[in-house]
Parts: C-alpha cells; sequence; structure tokens
C-alpha cells in the first residue's frame, strides 16, 4: 500500500520529536554486516544458476516480494563482543518508505528463539517505530546488552505496512523466521515460515576498546560462502574471526563479510559493482582498518572469455584493484590482496579468461601493490592440475570451496598482521 502523506509526516515528526542517544565518546566497531541487494537473483554463483537444494549449501532464500502485518527474526553471528551494542537498517535499494513499527534485539538460544531475559527494545532516535525513507540507512540508540565474542543474536523487526521489495542480501546462509503479527518480543515465533535472507538489516555495531578494529572481507560468492553449510558459520570471513579470537594477541579485531554472490569488481549484475558499493560496504563502516579484496573471477567469466570491444583485459580488471587500494589508503585503511582461485570444469572457464586469471595472480602476489597478500589459490588448487580445485575441497560446482576449502582459506592467514 502506498503511504499517506499525513501519516508519512506525522510519523516522522514522532520520530524526529525523540530525545537524542547519549553522546558518550564510545568507540564503535562493526561487529557483522551484510552487502544489500534489492531482490533474489537467480544467478548463484559465477557457474550459473545454484545448484538443487542439499544440506551442505544455501538453498533458495523464499524471501517474500513484501511483508505486511508481519515479523521477521534474523540471525547473525557476530565476531567482536561487547557490552553495549547497536544496529543499522538500510532501505538503501528500496523504491518506497518503509515502516518499522517495532524492532528487538537478544541473544538467540536455537531455532529462532530468544534466550530469557536478554530481550531488548530498540529505538531509533528515541522513537521505538519509525519511517525509513528509500535510500536511507539508520542507526539504533544503543542498548546495554552482555554480548559475548562469536555469539548469535536474534534480530526481530515489526512490518505492520506493504513494504515492497525488500532491501536484502540474499544468501543468508542462516535460517530467518516469519511470523503474522508484532511479535517482535516473543521469546519464541509462532508458526513461522522460514527463509534464508537478510531484509533490511544491515550491520551490529559493538562500543569496544580504543585498540578494537574491524576487517572487511569484501568479495563475491566465494566470501559470501555459497557452498558452505547453512546455520553452521562455515564462510571463511566466519572462520577467520574464530582463528583470530582463540588468538589472545587478535581478541580485539572483529570479521565482517560483505561478500555478494555474483559480484563484479568493474560493472554491475549482482549489486552494484565492488567499485560502487565500496563506500557503502567498506569506507563507511566504523572501526575498518584492514580490507580483503577477493574479486574478479566474475568479471572474467562475463567478459573475459571472448574478445571483442567489450572484452575484459587483465590491466582493466587491476586498474580496478588499485582504485579500491588508493580509496582505502586515503581512509588509512590497509588492503590485503587475494589471489584468485581455479575454476576448471566451470560452463563459463575459458583458456582466454584463465590467461587474465594467471595474469592477475601475479600483479597481486608482486611486492608493493598490496599492503600483504593472501595466495588463496596456492591454497585450494590441485597441485596435480593447478588450474581446478582440491577434490577433497569441491563441493561439485568446482569453484566454491567446501566447509573444508573455507576453513584451509582462514588458516592461510598470517595473524601477525593484526596482532597486538
Amino acid at each position: 500500500m502506498r503511504f499517506r502523506a499525513s501519516f508519512a509526516l506525522a510519523a516522522l515528526a514522532t520520530f524526529c520529536a525523540g530525545p537524542l542517544p547519549s553522546q558518550s565518546g564510545d568507540h564503535w566497531v562493526t561487529s557483522w554486516a551484510t552487502a544489500q541487494q534489492l531482490a533474489p537473483t537467480t544467478f548463484g554463483g559465477r557457474g550459473g544458476p545454484p545448484p538443487p537444494a542439499r544440506r551442505s549449501g544455501p538453498e533458495v532464500s523464499n524471501l517474500p516480494a513484501t511483508l505486511a502485518d508481519q515479523t521477521v527474526r534474523m540471525i547473525v553471528h557476530t565476531s567482536l563482543g561487547g557490552s553495549r551494542l547497536r544496529i543499522e537498517l538500510s532501505n538503501t535499494i528500496g523504491a518506497q518508505p518503509v515502516e518499522i513499527g517495532a524492532a528487538h534485539i537478544a541473544l538467540h538460544k536455537s531455532d529462532g528463539a530468544t534466550v530469557e531475559g536478554t530481550d531488548r527494545v530498540l529505538t531509533f532516535s528515541g522513537s521505538s517505530s519509525f519511517i525509513l525513507p528509500p535510500g536511507v540507512l539508520a542507526v539504533s540508540d544503543p542498548v546495554d546488552l552482555d554480548l559475548p565474542p562469536l555469539s548469535d543474536l536474534a534480530v526481530s523487526l515489526y512490518l505492520p505496512h506493504d513494504t515492497g521489495p525488500p532491501t536484502n542480501h540474499n544468501v543468508g546462509l542462516h535460517t530467518a523466521y516469519i511470523s503474522k503479527g508484532d511479535v517482535t518480543a516473543a521469546q519464541r515465533m509462532p508458526e513461522p515460515a522460514t527463509t534464508f535472507a537478510y531484509a533490511w538489516l544491515a550491520g551490529i555495531q559493538v562500543a569496544a576498546p580504543a585498540d578494537a578494529f574491524t576487517i572487511v572481507a569484501l568479495g563475491d560468492s566465494i566470501t559470501d560462502g555459497f557452498a558452505t553449510t547453512r546455520d553452521a558459520n562455515r564462510a571463511w570471513p566466519t572462520l577467520l574471526a574464530q582463528r583470530l579470537n582463540t588468538n589472545k594477541a587478535t581478541r580485539h579485531v572483529a570479521v565482517v563479510n560483505q561478500g555478494i554472490s555474483g559480484n563484479q569488481v568493474l560493472r554491475d549484475g549482482a549489486g552494484v559493482s565492488a567499485l560502487a558499493r565500496l563506500d557503502r560496504d567498506v569506507l563507511s563502516q566504523p572501526g575498518v582498518r584492514w580490507v580483503i579484496l577477493l574479486e574478479g573471477i566474475n568479471d572474467i567469466n562475463i567478459r573475459g572469455r571472448t574478445d571483442g570491444s567489450n572484452a575484459l583485459t587483465s590491466n582493466e580488471l587491476i586498474w580496478g584493484y588499485r582504485q579500491i587500494v588508493t580509496r582505502c589508503h586515503a581512509q588509512g585503511i590497509k588492503v590485503i590482496g587475494a589471489t584468485i582461485m581455479p575454476e576448471e570444469g566451470v560452463p563459463t572457464a575459458s583458456e582466454r579468461g584463465e590467461e587474465i586469471r594467471q595474469a592477475v595472480n601475479q600483479w597481486i602476489r608482486a611486492k608493493g601493490n598490496f599492503d600483504a597478500v593472501v595466495d588463496f589459490d596456492a591454497v585450494v588448487r590441485d597441485p596435480e592440475r593447478p588450474v581446478r580445485l582440491k577434490p577433497e575441497f569441491d563441493p561439485g560446482d568446482h569453484i566454491h570451496p567446501n566447509d573444508a576449502g573455507n576453513q584451509a582459506m582462514a588458516d592461510a592467514f598470517d595473524l601477525s598482521l593484526v596482532e597486538r
């Protein structure tokens, strides 16, 4: 339904009239985030459509085209802990205003149920309900909640009126729950439908010690965790966060996953390009000091297969990397370059594309182009045939490493880069 102008103005006046949050001087650090796009795509990764549903990979998200008089409860796995937190909601790609009727946050127990005594009401500039205009990102007021590192949180949003297509992240890898009415405060969702996407939820931030900071993993479906087990936290950025937390010298470091399946460095497609979303997904995140860049195989497979006026070249892709490094450096952020991994057996793979991959990887490995390098190609390639994944890392689509492959990728990082 369309919002009446008088209703929207009244809601906005209520929103603006609320008390301003206290300016405590907290050091805010992003503990969890997800990169957003408008609608679920059938292009589930670089190998074409997603494979049939299976236990070891994501299924179709089944996110409704609109929500009305419904509560959606989304589960997130944080990296850095704290005792004070806030959330970000985004209508960045929405075409109409979205009314948030209520929002709650709590520790997650299991199957969408929350831990008793941890539920907190979220307000935005003092109001528990407000209008989220098109293109806008809103930050909640802080709430006090003891959040251990590597915890699961449940964020519940009540949408009283027709929302239109949600700004969302399609490959959520965690089950989300949708129930009728405002059940944001319910410990257990009544008769929920399930989906596997995040809707409007963009990030979780924690007030942290002054030395805490965030690493952003900027990438495509491999970073997104496309072939990893759902509800198991097996994507390599999450596994890297676990490694950092078990090392006393790096427990102050968060890792957030800003991968989008099908994303390209240079051109829009599955989400806007990495160049276009860099400000939103990296530079605007509080507390970021490092970025891990793993992108390029989609550019290669879409425009690198054949010659012609529109054909991709290695120099063009390298130009994109240089732009990202330069813009990050301007904000005092260092960049780890990740080599592009092999893909023999993928229908869109080609000899020309492999030549581009090899040339780009040579540039990534060269001294001085990045602040550091992680050689994922060397980690996951088959030593007997380096143009393909190791069989034990291949889930069957020949491009997205499975749980074991993601663990090997997380283990490849030199933690001394970010130690105290």
